[in-house]
């Protein structure tokens, strides 16, 4: 069974300064997640799911699902505050949505095959949607609880405008994560790449140390596991207190490894990130994917 790429798409860009998932970046107004679903769609992924507000679904049909038709499955599904479990309200004076793994809850009806997450404003490139698909593809029929990510070298993820946050990754010996700490802070200083720790003092980080980019592959079972930990994590006051708490991946999936529920390999790649973190990333991205056009990696139109 092939893979389904699961995009998260519901999120507003606060430091870029707009909806930074339908800009045009390509040489024919192509936005970066045009390019993640070209280059897994060359990997074996077979469906393409994405997770947007409802708001935006007009704009979203007309604009990017209407380039795949005929091409690959496509299907959205939509993140909204009050999609709760049972018995749980929305507290008074909460805005926003819950967090990425609560985004990742609403395919859970849609979905019933390995799939990969990733965001959908993040160029990933070739060899992670490789990495990935193989992984997924060549689990077992029926497989539960091997789950993995893709971890990219800190050094291929930074930003030249400005700090980046990314989740730092521990593993054992056979490459199972063994923990991710999300670290809000990292730049390149005086020719070292550094972060800054909970005390505000600034500490070394290796080139190659594995970061995660929010590329997860999971099989069904996780949708389970997810809302069972959701209610939990409902009931806990202080989650509910505090009008801003997330219901982020790396918290459920610490949470499975921790416990032995599930494993988690990392997986290696070469590729290297970019982005728009920051509204002065763009003129330097869409260089990047003219280069990438320009030495034939993708062609000048991708659909």
């Amino acid at each position: 069974m092939k893979p389904t790429l699961f995009l998260l798409a519901a999120g507003m860009g606060s430091r870029y300064g707009g909806l930074k998932q339908l800009d045009g970046l390509g040489p024919n107004g192509e936005t970066i997640m045009d390019y993640s679903i070209y280059d897994a769609i060359q990997a074996g992924f077979g469906k393409i799911v994405w997770v947007i507000r409802k708001d935006f679904e007009e704009q979203f049909r007309t604009q990017i699902l209407s380039k795949y038709e005929g091409k690959v499955q496509c299907e959205l599904c939509f993140q909204a505050l009050d999609a709760l479990p049972a018995g749980f309200t929305v507290p008074e004076g909460r805005e926003k949505p819950w967090g990425t793994n609560h985004a990742v809850l609403m395919g859970k009806d849609i979905i019933k095959e390995p799939f990969c997450v990733i965001n959908c404003d993040d160029f990933y490139g070739r060899d992670c949607f490789m990495r990935i698909g193989k992984f997924l593809s060549e689990l077992p029929e029926g497989a539960k609880n091997q789950y993995a990510m893709v971890g990219f070298r800190v050094c291929n993820t930074l930003s030249e405008n400005g700090a980046v946050a990314r989740g730092v990754c521990a593993y054992d010996g056979q490459r199972h994560l063994t923990d991710v700490v999300e670290r809000t802070e990292i730049l390149r200083k005086d020719g070292v790449i550094q972060y800054k720790d909970e005390q505000g003092a600034w500490q070394p980080l290796d080139e190659n140390a594995p970061v995660s980019m929010n590329v997860w592959g999971f099989t069904p079972d996780y949708f389970e596991y997810s809302e069972a930990y959701f209610k939990e994590f409902l009931a806990d006051p202080k989650n509910m207190e505090n009008l801003k708490a997330e219901f982020f991946i790396p918290l459920m999936v610490n949470k499975l490894i921790t416990e032995g529920t599930a494993t988690c390999e990392v997986l290696d790649t070469t590729s290297k990130w970019f982005g728009v973190t920051y509204a002065a990333d763009r003129q330097a991205t869409v260089d990047r994917i003219q280069q990438l056009v320009n030495d034939g990696v993708y062609p000048n139109k991708l659909f």
